[in-house]
Protein backbone atom coordinates (compact mmCIF):
# COMPACT_ATOMS: atom_id res chain seq x y z
CA UNK A 1 0.00 0.00 0.00
CA UNK A 2 1.38 3.53 -1.37
CA UNK A 3 1.78 5.97 1.93
CA UNK A 4 -0.99 7.63 -0.31
CA UNK A 5 -3.55 5.28 0.15
CA UNK A 6 -2.04 4.56 3.69
CA UNK A 7 -3.28 8.19 4.72
CA UNK A 8 -6.28 7.70 3.13
CA UNK A 9 -7.54 4.51 4.53
CA UNK A 10 -6.62 6.56 8.12
CA UNK A 11 -8.69 9.33 6.93
CA UNK A 12 -11.70 7.10 6.23
CA UNK A 13 -11.76 5.57 9.60
CA UNK A 14 -14.26 7.02 11.64
CA UNK A 15 -14.00 10.12 13.65
CA UNK A 16 -13.55 9.81 18.01
CA UNK A 17 -17.12 11.25 18.77
CA UNK A 18 -19.42 11.30 22.18
CA UNK A 19 -23.01 11.76 23.30
CA UNK A 20 -23.92 12.88 27.20
CA UNK A 21 -27.88 11.73 27.55
CA UNK A 22 -28.86 13.31 30.81
CA UNK A 23 -32.36 11.82 32.37
CA UNK A 24 -33.21 15.63 33.10
CA UNK A 25 -34.65 18.22 31.61
CA UNK A 26 -32.46 21.19 29.43
CA UNK A 27 -32.43 23.70 32.50
CA UNK A 28 -30.70 21.79 35.57
CA UNK A 29 -28.29 20.19 33.03
CA UNK A 30 -27.17 23.19 31.31
CA UNK A 31 -26.28 24.42 35.32
CA UNK A 32 -24.43 21.39 35.93
CA UNK A 33 -22.50 21.00 32.88
CA UNK A 34 -21.13 24.43 32.96
CA UNK A 35 -18.86 22.65 35.86
CA UNK A 36 -17.24 20.37 32.78
CA UNK A 37 -15.44 23.41 31.56
CA UNK A 38 -16.16 22.17 28.36
CA UNK A 39 -18.25 24.15 25.45
CA UNK A 40 -21.08 21.49 24.57
CA UNK A 41 -24.66 22.23 22.48
CA UNK A 42 -27.60 21.22 24.72
CA UNK A 43 -30.87 20.13 23.26
CA UNK A 44 -34.09 18.24 25.07
CA UNK A 45 -33.86 14.56 23.40
CA UNK A 46 -37.51 13.35 24.55
CA UNK A 47 -39.62 13.24 28.05
CA UNK A 48 -37.23 14.20 30.45
CA UNK A 49 -34.39 13.11 28.16
CA UNK A 50 -31.77 16.18 27.57
CA UNK A 51 -28.49 15.70 24.95
CA UNK A 52 -25.02 17.48 25.28
CA UNK A 53 -22.95 17.45 22.01
CA UNK A 54 -19.31 18.20 23.41
CA UNK A 55 -17.93 20.77 20.58
CA UNK A 56 -14.30 19.52 21.69
CA UNK A 57 -12.34 17.08 23.50
CA UNK A 58 -8.63 15.91 24.14
CA UNK A 59 -9.50 12.76 21.98
CA UNK A 60 -9.43 15.16 19.08
CA UNK A 61 -6.19 16.04 19.32
CA UNK A 62 -4.93 12.36 19.48
CA UNK A 63 -4.63 12.73 23.73
CA UNK A 64 -6.56 10.88 26.18
CA UNK A 65 -9.15 8.12 25.11
CA UNK A 66 -12.50 9.36 24.30
CA UNK A 67 -13.82 6.25 26.60
CA UNK A 68 -11.90 7.76 29.64
CA UNK A 69 -12.63 11.20 29.26
CA UNK A 70 -16.26 10.86 29.04
CA UNK A 71 -16.31 8.09 32.40
CA UNK A 72 -15.22 11.12 33.73
CA UNK A 73 -17.43 13.51 32.82
CA UNK A 74 -20.86 11.58 33.08
CA UNK A 75 -19.42 10.86 36.90
CA UNK A 76 -18.75 14.37 37.61
CA UNK A 77 -22.92 15.19 36.17
CA UNK A 78 -24.33 12.01 37.98
CA UNK A 79 -22.69 12.44 41.48
CA UNK A 80 -24.56 15.04 43.41
CA UNK A 81 -27.89 14.71 41.06
CA UNK A 82 -31.02 12.73 41.26
CA UNK A 83 -30.81 11.70 37.98
CA UNK A 84 -28.39 8.86 35.92
CA UNK A 85 -26.10 10.48 32.90
CA UNK A 86 -25.40 7.73 29.87
CA UNK A 87 -22.39 8.60 27.79
CA UNK A 88 -22.03 7.55 24.08
CA UNK A 89 -18.83 6.92 22.74
CA UNK A 90 -17.27 5.69 19.70
CA UNK A 91 -13.68 5.87 18.43
CA UNK A 92 -12.46 4.19 14.73
CA UNK A 93 -11.54 0.95 16.69
CA UNK A 94 -14.68 0.64 19.32
CA UNK A 95 -17.85 1.92 20.76
CA UNK A 96 -19.40 1.77 23.39
CA UNK A 97 -21.35 3.48 26.96
CA UNK A 98 -21.01 4.55 30.47
CA UNK A 99 -23.74 4.76 32.98
CA UNK A 100 -22.94 7.03 36.18
CA UNK A 101 -25.89 7.25 38.60
CA UNK A 102 -24.74 8.66 41.94
CA UNK A 103 -22.38 7.51 44.16
CA UNK A 104 -22.74 4.19 42.40
CA UNK A 105 -19.65 2.45 40.44
CA UNK A 106 -20.07 3.82 36.43
CA UNK A 107 -21.26 0.56 34.51
CA UNK A 108 -20.57 0.28 30.65
CA UNK A 109 -20.04 -2.10 27.49
CA UNK A 110 -18.04 -2.40 24.65
CA UNK A 111 -18.11 -3.40 21.18
CA UNK A 112 -15.09 -3.61 18.96
CA UNK A 113 -15.55 -1.59 15.16
CA UNK A 114 -17.10 -5.14 13.74
CA UNK A 115 -19.83 -5.21 16.04
CA UNK A 116 -18.21 -7.99 18.38
CA UNK A 117 -18.98 -7.83 22.06
CA UNK A 118 -16.26 -7.38 24.91
CA UNK A 119 -18.12 -6.36 27.79
CA UNK A 120 -19.66 -8.30 30.63
CA UNK A 121 -23.28 -9.98 30.34
CA UNK A 122 -23.83 -8.81 33.79
CA UNK A 123 -23.15 -4.60 32.91
CA UNK A 124 -26.21 -5.17 30.70
CA UNK A 125 -28.09 -5.99 33.64
CA UNK A 126 -27.03 -3.51 36.05
CA UNK A 127 -27.67 -1.00 33.06
CA UNK A 128 -31.29 -2.16 33.04
CA UNK A 129 -32.01 -2.37 36.71
CA UNK A 130 -30.36 1.42 36.92
CA UNK A 131 -32.80 2.58 34.02
CA UNK A 132 -35.51 0.91 35.39
CA UNK A 133 -36.22 -0.71 32.05
CA UNK A 134 -38.47 -3.30 31.44
CA UNK A 135 -36.65 -6.92 32.71
CA UNK A 136 -38.05 -8.92 29.92
CA UNK A 137 -38.91 -7.19 26.79
CA UNK A 138 -35.98 -5.17 27.11
CA UNK A 139 -33.49 -7.12 28.40
CA UNK A 140 -34.17 -9.67 25.87
CA UNK A 141 -33.63 -6.62 23.44
CA UNK A 142 -30.05 -5.46 25.41
CA UNK A 143 -29.12 -9.73 25.33
CA UNK A 144 -28.99 -9.66 21.94
CA UNK A 145 -26.19 -7.18 21.48
CA UNK A 146 -24.04 -9.25 23.42
CA UNK A 147 -24.43 -12.27 20.99
CA UNK A 148 -22.26 -12.23 17.94
CA UNK A 149 -23.53 -11.38 15.18
CA UNK A 150 -21.87 -10.73 11.79
CA UNK A 151 -24.02 -8.47 10.34
CA UNK A 152 -23.86 -5.84 12.84
CA UNK A 153 -20.92 -3.33 13.30
CA UNK A 154 -20.21 -1.23 16.26
CA UNK A 155 -22.81 1.42 14.89
CA UNK A 156 -25.35 -1.30 14.74
CA UNK A 157 -25.09 -2.09 18.18
CA UNK A 158 -25.54 1.42 18.97
CA UNK A 159 -28.89 1.86 16.92
CA UNK A 160 -29.78 -1.17 18.89
CA UNK A 161 -28.88 0.51 22.46
CA UNK A 162 -31.08 3.17 21.82
CA UNK A 163 -33.73 1.75 20.18
CA UNK A 164 -34.01 0.41 23.78
CA UNK A 165 -34.00 3.77 25.09
CA UNK A 166 -36.60 4.95 23.10
CA UNK A 167 -38.96 2.62 25.33
CA UNK A 168 -37.30 4.43 28.46
CA UNK A 169 -38.92 8.29 26.70
CA UNK A 170 -35.09 9.04 24.79
CA UNK A 171 -35.94 10.30 21.20
CA UNK A 172 -32.56 12.06 20.08
CA UNK A 173 -33.04 15.32 17.87
CA UNK A 174 -33.13 14.13 14.38
CA UNK A 175 -30.25 13.34 12.38
CA UNK A 176 -28.25 12.96 15.90
CA UNK A 177 -26.84 9.61 15.66
CA UNK A 178 -23.76 7.74 17.48
CA UNK A 179 -21.56 7.40 15.34
CA UNK A 180 -21.41 10.16 13.00
CA UNK A 181 -18.82 12.44 13.03
CA UNK A 182 -18.30 15.66 15.00
CA UNK A 183 -19.60 18.02 12.33
CA UNK A 184 -22.80 15.77 11.56
CA UNK A 185 -23.82 16.23 15.21
CA UNK A 186 -23.06 19.58 15.51
CA UNK A 187 -25.56 20.08 11.94
CA UNK A 188 -28.19 18.01 13.05
CA UNK A 189 -28.22 20.00 16.98
CA UNK A 190 -28.05 22.97 15.22
CA UNK A 191 -31.38 22.23 13.26
CA UNK A 192 -33.18 21.68 16.40
CA UNK A 193 -33.59 24.03 19.09
CA UNK A 194 -30.74 24.17 21.30
CA UNK A 195 -28.16 25.94 24.33
CA UNK A 196 -24.61 26.70 24.35
CA UNK A 197 -23.25 25.73 27.36
CA UNK A 198 -20.07 27.87 27.93
CA UNK A 199 -17.31 28.40 31.01
CA UNK A 200 -17.71 31.47 32.24
CA UNK A 201 -15.36 31.04 35.25
CA UNK A 202 -15.88 29.26 38.75
CA UNK A 203 -17.25 31.80 40.21
CA UNK A 204 -20.08 32.57 37.77
CA UNK A 205 -20.56 28.81 37.80
CA UNK A 206 -21.08 28.66 41.21
CA UNK A 207 -23.56 31.71 41.25
CA UNK A 208 -25.51 30.02 38.80
CA UNK A 209 -25.97 27.03 40.82
CA UNK A 210 -26.69 28.63 44.04
CA UNK A 211 -29.54 30.51 42.29
CA UNK A 212 -30.57 26.87 40.71
CA UNK A 213 -30.92 26.11 44.26
CA UNK A 214 -32.85 28.50 45.28
CA UNK A 215 -35.70 27.48 42.53
CA UNK A 216 -35.10 23.80 42.21
CA UNK A 217 -34.21 22.76 45.73
CA UNK A 218 -35.64 18.80 45.36
CA UNK A 219 -33.66 17.88 41.87
CA UNK A 220 -30.30 20.03 43.22
CA UNK A 221 -29.66 18.93 46.01
CA UNK A 222 -32.07 16.15 47.41
CA UNK A 223 -32.13 17.29 50.88
CA UNK A 224 -31.33 21.01 50.43
CA UNK A 225 -32.16 22.78 53.69
CA UNK A 226 -32.08 19.34 55.63
CA UNK A 227 -28.93 17.65 57.70
CA UNK A 228 -28.33 15.18 54.68
CA UNK A 229 -27.52 17.92 52.20
CA UNK A 230 -24.30 19.00 54.52
CA UNK A 231 -23.83 14.96 54.65
CA UNK A 232 -24.14 14.92 50.82
CA UNK A 233 -21.87 17.90 50.34
CA UNK A 234 -18.97 16.29 52.97
CA UNK A 235 -18.95 12.93 50.79
CA UNK A 236 -18.52 14.73 47.71
CA UNK A 237 -15.63 16.57 48.58
CA UNK A 238 -14.47 13.54 49.79
CA UNK A 239 -14.73 10.99 46.76
CA UNK A 240 -13.47 14.53 44.47
CA UNK A 241 -9.89 14.70 46.10
CA UNK A 242 -9.07 11.03 45.52
CA UNK A 243 -10.51 11.26 41.84
CA UNK A 244 -8.36 14.27 41.22
CA UNK A 245 -5.39 12.99 42.86
CA UNK A 246 -5.84 9.75 40.54
CA UNK A 247 -6.69 11.92 37.65
CA UNK A 248 -3.42 13.85 38.23
CA UNK A 249 -1.28 10.83 38.70
CA UNK A 250 -2.17 9.17 35.14
CA UNK A 251 -2.31 12.46 33.41
CA UNK A 252 -6.52 11.19 32.77
CA UNK A 253 -7.93 14.57 31.49
CA UNK A 254 -11.50 12.83 32.17
CA UNK A 255 -10.87 11.57 35.39
CA UNK A 256 -9.85 15.51 36.71
CA UNK A 257 -11.78 17.27 35.72
CA UNK A 258 -14.60 14.42 37.35
CA UNK A 259 -12.35 15.43 40.87
CA UNK A 260 -12.82 18.86 40.01
CA UNK A 261 -16.18 18.89 39.51
CA UNK A 262 -16.92 16.52 42.84
CA UNK A 263 -15.17 19.01 44.74
CA UNK A 264 -16.72 22.11 43.09
CA UNK A 265 -20.27 21.08 43.81
CA UNK A 266 -19.11 19.66 47.42
CA UNK A 267 -17.95 23.10 48.12
CA UNK A 268 -21.10 24.76 46.97
CA UNK A 269 -23.23 23.08 48.52
CA UNK A 270 -21.22 23.14 52.11
CA UNK A 271 -21.46 27.31 51.23
CA UNK A 272 -24.85 26.76 50.34
CA UNK A 273 -25.36 25.10 54.16
CA UNK A 274 -23.73 27.79 55.40
CA UNK A 275 -25.39 30.75 53.75
CA UNK A 276 -28.95 29.01 54.24
CA UNK A 277 -29.51 28.05 57.50
CA UNK A 278 -30.62 23.93 57.90
CA UNK A 279 -34.10 23.14 59.03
Amino acid sequence: MSPEDSRTARQARPAPGALLLCRAEPEPVASAAQLLREHMLLSPAGAEWSVLVPEGGPWQEGGEPVDRVLTGWATALAVGHPWPVLALWWDADRAGYTLASGFRRPVGYVWLANGTPVGEDEAMRTFAGRLGLDPVLDMQSLEELTRPDSAADARARMRGLIAVLTRAGVSLPPGLAPGDSAESLHEAIHDQPHVRIEWSGWRNAFRTELDAEDGRLGPWLPWAGGPRARVLAFAEVAAGLPLTAWGLRHRSGGWIVAGAVLLAHGALGLAYSAVRPLD
